[in-house]
């Protein structure tokens, strides 16, 4: 799969407001992601996208692990951190974290999921 720096991105509102992004690559094919949470770190926001299939897709556009296809590429399936900023338009777009940023996200991800462990 092409790296997210190579993708363009759409994004539907769904009910209960999720969010869905979708992905094209360079060559055309669609990825489609819920944005799960977002995480502020160090003053920039990133949301980590989880691989979903709507309910109304293309069983050819789908590609989560509840359909059968080639595993080879397994990283379509993966969640990732992916960070929020805006491009030249104005709009909001996903880029890939450079791996200090990623660091960063990890950490403050591990944090949230144990003070929620916590929690309960």
């Amino acid at each position: 799969m092409a790296s997210e720096k190579e993708m363009t991105m759409d994004e539907e509102q769904m009910g209960d407001d999720e969010i869905i992004v979708v992905m094209t690559d360079d060559e055309g094919n669609e990825y489609y992601y819920v944005q799960e949470l977002i995480l502020e770190v160090q003053g920039d926001k990133y949301a980590l996208l989880v691989p979903t299939c709507d309910e109304d897709e293309e069983e050819e556009h789908c590609h989560c692990h509840d359909h059968e296809h080639d595993h080879e590429e397994d990283d379509e399936d993966s969640a990732f951190f992916a960070k929020m900023v805006l491009d030249e338009s104005g709009e909001e777009a996903y880029i890939e974290p450079t791996d200090e940023e990623f660091e960063a996200v990890m950490a403050a991800y591990e944090a949230l999921m144990d003070e929620e462990e916590n929690e309960e």
